[in-house]
């Protein structure tokens, strides 16, 4: 069976003779094949420069992106330094102020505990990774910082603390001849007794002064006692705290009353020769944790109350 054929008349205009071009189905099928195999690869070429063209334009995007992102981390960077350098000078008051307040200093392996190296670098190459590279470290520098700057606060507060205590103590602390006067019995572990004349322990100092002349605090305090009594004659006695206690015997007239806060160069009382005195004078104790011990240890050199 012969293969299938078709004809195609050409007919021009005016009087050039017909032409006819017989096909035959085989041609018409490559004639076909090539028509869509065309297609395709126009439509190949034409994804493949639009793929192109978006391909370059988000590069251009990213380019653009991380260019933004590195400058930020500069700047990022540049303030973690300054931060850094600021954080240096504080440490160094930091380990002043702990001098100032009898505390050792911390030890610098304490300063640089839980602050580790940079961290594992990210795989892959080129501008992206290098920023993700930076971006981690700069994660790793703001934690040491935060670490160092919550040391420091804590180390600062401890000081605030010992001092704020150092100065409380300092305060508490008797350190001033409580009248204006003259030393005119030492504290002695026995003497005889001016009016009993039996020997028996001088708790204190005896500073003989006119009568009426004021009796001042030494340091801060509660009065816990303030009255006659035996062998006193008018006392006030002050509770300083830390285990210090003062008396101020044979007063003529008191000026502090029980349970009152009292200063030091707070005038309490008045020298007088209440109780067993044989003339006008103010006895001083000075009691530690209920012992005894002489007062002139808690008088500063030349310094006696105004």
């Amino acid at each position: 069976m012969s293969e299938r054929r078709w004809r195609i008349l050409f007919v021009p205009h005016g009087s050039a003779a017909s032409r006819v071009i017989e096909v035959s189905r085989t041609a018409l099928r490559i004639v076909a094949s090539l028509g869509v195999t065309g297609f395709v690869v126009a439509g190949l070429i034409g994804y493949a420069a639009i793929s192109r063209g978006i391909d370059m334009a988000q590069h251009e995007a990213l380019e653009r992106e991380n260019a933004r992102l590195a400058l930020e981390l500069g700047r990022v960077e540049s303030r973690l330094g300054v931060l850094t350098d600021t954080l240096d000078a504080l440490q160094e008051r930091e380990a002043r102020i702990r001098l100032l307040a009898n505390l050792e200093l911390l030890d610098p392996q304490v300063h640089s505990a839980g602050i580790g190296g940079p961290g594992s670098p990210v795989g892959g190459s080129g501008m992206q990774s290098v920023l993700v590279d930076r971006a981690v470290e700069s994660r790793l520098d703001v934690a040491t910082l935060i670490r160092r700057a919550n040391l420091l606060a804590w180390s600062f507060q401890e000081a605030a603390e010992s001092l704020s205590s150092h100065n409380d103590r300092l305060e508490a602390t008797p350190s001033i001849m409580p009248t204006q006067g003259w030393l005119s019995s030492a504290f002695s572990s026995m003497r005889t007794h001016p009016v009993l004349h039996v020997a028996r322990p001088h708790e204190g100092i005896d500073v003989t002064a006119p009568a009426g002349t004021p009796i001042e605090a030494p340091a801060a305090g509660i009065v816990v006692k303030a009255g006659w009594t035996t062998g006193y004659g008018n006392m006030i006695e002050i509770d300083h705290g830390y285990g210090i206690v003062t008396r101020y015997a044979h007063a003529s007239r008191l000026a502090a009353r029980r349970g009152q806060q009292v200063q030091r160069g707070q005038v309490i009382a008045f020298v007088g020769r209440t109780g067993l005195a044989v003339g006008p004078h103010l006895h001083y104790e000075v009691h530690i944790n209920g012992q005894p011990v002489n007062p002139l240890r808690f008088i500063l050199p030349g310094v006696i109350a105004d």
